[in-house]
């Protein structure tokens, strides 16, 4: 038969080296997404890196003469031949990307006689919708699984954690409802806008109540989506279609990205003050939950009108209710609710109101588009190495992993703390690594620091992290020194830069496993990096830290920790830095009580997980 091409030789030494795409890369000295077009066939590769090949595989002892003096169907089959376990039912169009590989075994839902367990004795893939429950138990029959691949975007069905400690990638496929989500979102809009709900209502009743139903055009409008992840991108692009003009809020897109897409960045309370239209496409994070209350409801448009296809938990339903009936807010369409089913609803009989049962991405294409997405998702990571929409941890060794969790805690806290006390229009992140981290693959630490910072963005984790942050125009820089700081063996720091200006934290791990916060912007200070903080920037006057402690009393805030710092530019004044750590989080009315203190230039609150992760 005709000599392996050079692909299917990489193919087949990857699988022999048991190696990920970015680890072949490094080994051969290029980057990552060359190495694909080399491994897809798609563009010659450079002598030097034949020569970087062919020397690998003289050291690591691989030959292809069985590959290449097998039947020609078999060749490359015998490296990288695979067992896949679809566990509930799939679309053809699903079953047929595992069915177009050669080679490939496909065990369908209904061909599994002795059980699931048994099917996964020698399966490399398993693919669940929501209906199977993946715990330890059953993955312990799974001795050869790499992945998991969940049709949908959920993963409460599956422990990751359990398939992180087996080395076994998961994935979802967030996204893949996107048009969905964002039809609906024009749907409700235009119905609103049209009184269709009612008009429908009437004509079914016998009333033909032309005169009451006069609506609103789109045209002319201005669109505010809050969030600018897939879903509002698309809601955005689709907008534009109507006329509307477009207008959004999210700290963690460039204005770039916001200018290519036609929106118009802006600060989040322009965003309400402005809106004819809002519409809520963010993640559910302390800093977004009740995004929608009576403070942002009084300061939108007498006649606005709220859409929400995200989370429920982001309305204040008493507020929202309360404006409604008031008439400020002149209707809404809510298909997500804080409880679902809901068994007491709010909205019941508010005829300005069009509920529907959280069906925003039940559309036949975008099923079907999240079965072939994660069939090619799986395929891509089985052959390649590429992980895709991975919740969890990529495969390390046992002892790497033990080594840079506690590291990884810290970066995404670090991370975290950042994006709770700087500001809006981030731009650009830099990472140094100084100590041991020097020495350790940090790809992992960076993505949990940048999945802090975008924690209340769409479907954000360790894995598609820095994915994610190129999508939306934010340069990321890292750099390692051998000398860091002194004091601390090992420390890391975060630095953010954006419109509004730069913030830098930098933080290490003591008793290998507290996180703790050593520096922020350029104040050094000691603090542990969990539970709820309140972070206090002063002049450095006698009197500040007795007043802040005696409001926090008053208030009935009970302080677990009180740390202090100081600039130490010589400029004058000198400002000064506290961090309290308080048992519960500071509500609105103790940041009330706070500000009449002359010297303090501001306190922002601050949540945290508790204890190390």
């Amino acid at each position: 038969m005709p000599e392996l091409t050079f692909a299917e030789k990489l193919l087949i030494a990857r699988r022999q080296l048991d190696l990920f795409q970015y680890q072949m890369a490094e080994r051969l000295g290029v980057h990552p997404n060359s190495l694909t077009k080399y491994e897809r066939g798609e563009g010659k590769p450079h002598a030097a890196v034949v020569r970087m090949f062919d020397l690998l595989c003289e050291q690591e002892g691989i030959r292809f003469d069985e590959f290449e003096n097998a039947p020609a169907a078999d060749a490359v089959q015998k490296g990288k031949s695979m067992k896949i376990v679809l566990a509930e039912k799939v679309s053809p169009a699903t079953l047929a990307v595992f069915a177009s590989e050669p080679g490939w075994e496909v065990i369908a839902h209904d061909q599994m006689k002795d059980g699931l367990a048994a099917a996964l004795a020698e399966a490399d893939a398993l693919v669940v919708r929501s209906a199977v429950q993946v715990d330890d138990a059953l993955l312990s029959h799974a001795r050869k699984l790499r992945v998991i691949g969940r049709a949908g975007v959920g993963v409460d069905n599956i422990d990751a954690e359990a398939a992180t400690r087996r080395g076994i990638v998961v994935m979802n496929t967030p996204g893949a409802n996107a048009v969905a989500v964002a039809e609906l979102t024009l749907g409700l809009m235009l119905a609103l806008a049209r009184k269709l709900p009612a008009a429908t209502g009437g004509m079914h009743a016998g009333k033909w109540d032309k005169k009451n139903l006069q609506g609103a055009e789109l045209r002319g409008k201005t669109l505010g989506i809050l969030g600018l992840g897939r879903v509002g991108l698309e809601v955005a692009r689709r907008a534009r279609g109507f006329g509307l003009e477009v207008i959004g809020a999210d700290p963690f897109v460039s204005a770039a990205v916001a200018r290519e897409n036609g929106i118009l960045l802006l600060p989040l309370d322009e965003v309400f003050a402005k809106a004819d239209y809002l519409t809520l496409h963010v993640g559910l994070t302390p800093q977004t939950a009740n995004v929608i209350n009576a403070k942002t409801l009084a300061a939108m448009k007498p006649g606005a009108r709220i859409i929400n296809c995200a989370r429920g938990e982001l309305v204040e339903d008493e507020a929202l209710v309360a404006a409604l009936r008031s008439g400020h807010i002149a209707g809404a369409a809510l298909d997500v609710f804080r409880e679902e089913p809901p068994k007491n609803l709010a909205y019941a009989g508010l005829d300005n109101v069009i509920l529907t049962p959280h069906i925003a991405g039940s559309t036949a294409e975008a099923q079907e588009a999240v079965g072939v997405q994660i069939a090619m998702q799986v395929r891509e990571y089985l052959k390649l190495g590429v992980a895709q929409n991975a919740v969890n941890l990529p495969s390390l060794s046992h002892e790497e992993y033990v080594q840079l969790a506690p590291f990884i805690d810290l970066a995404g806290r670090l991370g975290a703390f950042l994006a709770q006390a700087g500001k809006d229009g981030l731009e650009a992140i830099d990472l140094i690594y100084g100590g041991t981290l020097t020495e350790l693959k940090t790809e992992l630490v960076r993505n949990a620091a940048i999945a802090g910072l975008l924690q209340g963005s769409e479907s954000v984790n360790r894995i598609n992290a820095a994915a994610v942050a190129a999508e939306r125009g934010i340069r990321v820089h890292e750099e390692k020194r051998e000398s860091h700081r002194g004091g601390a063996a090992t420390v890391l720091t975060v630095a953010l830069h954006g419109s509004a200006g730069s913030h830098r934290a930098s933080g290490t791990v003591i008793h290998g496993e507290q996180p703790r916060l050593i520096e922020f912007d350029g104040i050094d200070i000691e603090t542990p990096l969990e539970g709820h903080l309140l972070v206090c920037r002063n002049y450095d006057v006698p009197g500040v830290i007795g007043k802040i402690g005696t409001i926090l009393g008053q208030e009935g805030v009970n302080i677990a920790n009180f740390a202090l710092g100081r600039e130490r530019t010589g400029a004058k004044p000198v400002k000064a830095l506290a961090v309290v750590q308080v048992d519960e989080p500071v509500s609105a009315r103790v940041l009330e009580a706070l500000k009449p203190i002359e010297a303090l230039i501001e306190a922002t609150p601050i949540t945290l997980p508790d204890g190390a992760q």
